[in-house]
């Protein structure tokens, strides 16, 4: 084990870190990087006379990394979990038990038959996939297809790889509409002085994970929407990790209530197409 210091850091603040992990790894690990700026930047807003913290402002003092998973045959960091200790001069901490795997995207792919009108929200169905969660304790949990824009744009990972090849929809971020950041234009938090991602945090009390919801609408004939519906069921054979399940828009909510990405870009859907964003 070893420590160092933390750059740009006041109150000092300690790194401690595990026999694995060095200290270029740490400060070069994106989520990491993300997460200690917000931080930072959210406990200096504490300087603010109007801030409710003002008179006993909380101070990071130590970070321990008690852990890492290595990705890549362990030559990337994957995730990292750590406890940061925050805590004002009476003693008094805030919870700080964290873990760290960085952002992903959530894709909220809404078809809909050509033969309706196009301003119409009639038949709009969701592609949803199914896949196994261990840390929900499942092998299948219906979900919004999540992944990653790559450097050309594109939608990308495990689910988009089934997207593709079972419909022939591949999912490039010209055709796409960021729906957390319409949500967040104005940011409500902005008046707060706190600068956190144009996304949602599925998990904000122990994770610093942040999901941008995205839309993607494709008007297709309605043959072949009523064919998807016969094959994209879910079922999956045998052996097979990722299947998809097309459902109707009106029933996401309760065919996707256990993700949190699908109720999340669901209430977004409909707050901005209501107030007419979409």
């Amino acid at each position: 084990m070893s420590t160092f210091s933390l750059p740009n850091s006041s109150p000092p603040c300690a790194v401690h870190l595990t026999h694995d992990l060095s200290e270029q790894q740490l400060l070069s690990f994106t989520a990491f990087k993300t997460w200690i700026g917000t931080l930072q930047h959210s406990l200096s807003n504490q300087a603010n006379k109007s801030h409710t913290f003002h008179t006993k402002p909380y101070k990071l003092r130590e970070i321990k990394i008690q852990s890492v998973d290595f990705f890549g045959g362990g030559k990337k960091v994957g995730f990292v979990k750590l406890v940061a200790e925050v805590s004002n001069d009476d003693g008094e901490k805030l919870p700080g038990s964290v873990l760290l795997r960085g952002g992903s995207v959530g894709m909220l792919l809404v078809l809909q038959p050509d033969d309706v009108d196009a301003s119409s929200e009639d038949d709009k169905h969701v592609l949803l996939t199914v896949q196994p969660r261990i840390p929900a304790g499942t092998l299948a949990l219906p979900e919004l297809p999540a992944g990653m824009l790559d450097d050309s744009g594109s939608f990308s990972g495990g689910a988009a790889k089934e997207i593709e090849e079972e419909t022939g929809l591949k999912v490039e971020q010209d055709d796409l509409v960021d729906l957390t950041s319409l949500a967040f234009s104005p940011d409500p938090h902005d008046s707060t002085g706190e600068s956190l991602q144009k996304a949602m945090y599925p998990s904000a009390g122990g994770c610093d994970e942040f999901v941008p919801l995205f839309l993607y609408q494709k008007r297709i004939p309605r043959d072949q929407l009523k064919e998807w519906q016969g094959k994209l069921t879910g079922l999956r054979d045998q052996g097979e990790k990722i299947t998809l399940k097309v459902v109707p828009l009106k029933d996401l909510w309760k065919e996707g209530g256990r993700d949190s990405k699908a109720l999340s870009a669901w209430a977004l859907y409909e707050g901005l197409r209501r107030g007419g964003r979409i």
